[in-house]
């Protein structure tokens, strides 16, 4: 009887030491997890930013073709979706507009594109400032600018 009373008080399970190594390996794993995680959504971000400067570059050549040139930075980018009644009046303007869903998009920060015309560096010069909304600035805060993507 002796022998059966033992086996009950040898319980199966895990003693403190084993939780405290699965608890240790799980906040390494963790650690080495979560930052690349987080780190995704900005590069997402400026991917995205740099995919809606390449439409908006797209409708923008559409309009000088149709109009014989570009958008003033008075008129803006709003040319794009409603035909401009001041400065330099467009002879052939789009019905409907140059882009899809009939409004100009905002960057993934929620700010409007900064648009220039003539531009410094090429016919236009457009951009976004970044999660700051400021010129200047590194990581998620850089500018995006059109004269710079690939």
């Amino acid at each position: 009887m002796r022998k059966r009373k033992d086996k009950k008080n040898n319980a199966v399970g895990f003693t403190l030491i084993e939780l405290m190594v699965v608890v240790v390996i799980i906040g390494i794993l963790a650690g080495l997890i979560v930052p690349r995680i987080m780190g995704s959504d900005d590069k997402a971000r400026e991917a995205k930013t740099k995919m809606q400067i390449e439409s908006l570059e797209t409708a923008l050549k559409l309009y000088k073709l149709d109009n014989g040139n570009y958008p003033t930075t008075e008129q803006g980018l709003k040319a794009l979706v409603e035909a401009p009644t001041a400065g330099n009046l467009p002879k052939n303007w789009r019905q409907g507009g140059y882009l899809e869903k009939g409004k100009v998009p905002k960057d993934p920060w929620n700010n409007e594109f900064i648009y220039i015309c003539p531009g410094s560096h090429s016919d236009f010069d457009l951009s976004s400032y970044g999660a700051d909304g400021e010129p200047g600035g590194e990581g998620k805060n850089k500018d995006i600018n059109n004269w710079e993507i690939e």
